[in-house]
Formats: structure tokens, sequence, C-alpha cells
């Protein structure tokens, strides 16, 4: 069963691209992360998933409904939590549940309170005496308390100390496990994704560039350490087809390989001195890279003039 659906989905800002064609499936039941450097297009991925952006062209299904049109009945089944801090500060705690109450039908006080409980926040307490975790958490439990079927989370720890996004990641893990819910995360911390995260989707200046099961991540990709045979070896690019990035210090190389390729032509000039478990991390940079390569392969590639 699919949560999100995402086929062609391509948004401009003014001259900014700011989404390119991009396509996109969720499994329902998961934690799926949204990983990216900051302006990558993630949240405004997640605002069309929420129906806050048409679509400049392509097509969002949520929990098999279109978010522009059936908007009010993906809302009733959706939580959101972003990164701003947006909750009125002269409200309580407990004004702040009761309006949640009044608008979800499938509002459960019972289980807001022990949300509250667990994150040591007074209901009595005005939000503006509260600290930016606190806050936070607070908006937590007004995302997850109508036991929502897919939870949206916009950088929800950006700028909180580690206890509040501990408390955070732990909700997660505790909504998904216990309920079976699906969860959408986006971050630009790798730790955060790495650790809470089934599946992953790369993505940088507005394109999708890989989805990753998080439990393939080791035996999919490998990190090899290059030396050149000789100094007259040209480092300047992998001698690897299937390389997903390049990257020298020392007099050694490192690169990224997915299914390395039985061509075994560039032990002529190269020696592998070493092959390494990968991480997240180096995944990440090495897919980025992967676009930067390219694109300055690309400039530097030959034009051809064709005469009338």
């Amino acid at each position: 069963m699919t949560a999100v659906s995402i086929q062609g989905l391509s948004q401009r800002f003014g001259a900014t691209d700011a989404l390119r064609d991009v396509s996109l499936e969720i499994p329902a039941g998961c934690v799926f992360g949204l990983l990216g450097l900051n302006g990558a297009g993630k949240t405004t991925l997640l605002r069309h998933m929420l129906g806050l952006h048409r679509p400049r062209s392509g097509t969002v299904r949520v929990l098999g409904e279109d978010p522009i049109r059936d908007r009010e009945t993906v809302m009733r089944n959706v939580g959101y939590l972003s990164e701003e801090d947006s909750l009125p500060t002269w409200m309580r705690v407990s004004d702040v549940l009761r309006f949640c109450g009044s608008i979800y039908p499938s509002w459960d006080t019972r289980y807001a309170r022990e949300l509250a409980d667990w994150f040591e926040l007074s209901i009595d307490a005005k939000l503006k005496t509260l600290s930016k975790g606190g806050r936070a958490r607070v908006g937590l439990i007004a995302a997850i308390a109508h036991r929502p079927e897919l939870l949206i989370l916009d950088e929800p720890s950006s700028g909180l100390d580690p206890i509040a996004r501990g408390d955070i990641l732990e909700a997660i893990i505790r909504t998904v496990s216990l309920d079976g819910r699906t969860v959408v995360f986006s971050s630009h911390l790798l730790e955060e994704v790495n650790r809470v995260c089934d599946r992953v989707a790369v993505v940088h200046e507005g394109k999708l560039l890989r989805q990753i099961d998080m439990s393939q991540v080791g035996s999919s990709f490998q990190e090899w350490v290059l030396r050149p045979r000789s100094s007259e070896v040209d480092t300047t690019f992998c001698p690897l087809a299937d390389a997903l990035d390049w990257r020298g210090i020392d007099g050694e190389w490192s690169t990224v390989v997915e299914s390395p390729t039985e061509d075994d032509s560039w032990e002529v000039q190269w020696e592998k001195i070493e092959q390494r478990d990968i991480t997240l991390d180096r995944l990440f940079v090495a897919l980025v890279g992967k676009t930067r390569i390219e694109s300055e392969r690309s400039s530097m590639a030959p034009t051809v003039e064709v005469s009338a």
C-alpha cells in the first residue's frame, strides 16, 4: 500500500526551478526521510503533500486523495510539524490541546495528556514561558494526538537542544511502532535520518537523486580508495565508469561505487588499496558530488557549431 504517490512533479517560483520532474512513492507504515541541503526543495515537496502549492506539472496523491481537490479529507488524516515556531505564545498548553480537540474528530485527549506527561510539560504553562524545545514538543503533540495516518515533519528539530531532538525522534518511533503509521521526515541532519528512517530520498537542487532502502545501504554501495601507479596518471576524473564521486588527499583517491563494473582495465594505471563500508554521510556526499561532476563534465564538453 502506498501512502504518498508523486509523479512528474515540477514547480517554479519566479526564475527558480524548485522541483524538477520528481517522482516518488512512499510506502505506508514506514519512516521515510527526505535528505538534502538547505534549499534543496524538501520543504516545497512537503508543502505539495499538504496541498499548499498547486503543481506546475505532475500529480500528487496523499492517502489516495488529491491534496488540492480533497484538502479537507487529506488534512483530517495528516499531522504536520514544521521548523517554524508558529504557535500563539499567549496560549496555554491546555488551550492548544483543547483547540486541536475541536477541529480533529479523532483527537485522543488521553493520548495528548500522556504525551504532555512524557514530555514533562505542564498543561497550565503559557507557551511564551517555554523554551523553543518546549514549544516544539507542544507542536508535536498537536501533530500526532489525533493519530493521523500520515505524519509530516519538516526539519522539526532544527535549532533544538539534543534532549528536545531526542524526544521528537522517540515520538516518531513510538508513533510508527505502536500504530503502524507513516512518517515523512525531512532533515539535513544525517545522524537523525540514519537513526529513524526505513527509506530515504536524496534531493538536490530540486531533483530527486536517489531513493535508498536503509537496510541495503551497506550491501549496495562501497567506498574504494585508489592510488595512481605513477605520477603521470591523469587524476582529473575517476577511472571507474560507475563512480558516484571522486575526491583525493595525500596522493590517495576515494570514490563510491554501486555494482562495480567487471571492466578491470583501470587497474593498469590504478591500485585499489582499501575497500570500506559506506556510511550515510559518505553516500550523501557522493550522490551530491556526482551531480557536480556531471555538471563539470558537461561544461567541459566541446560545442559543435552547425552552419546553415
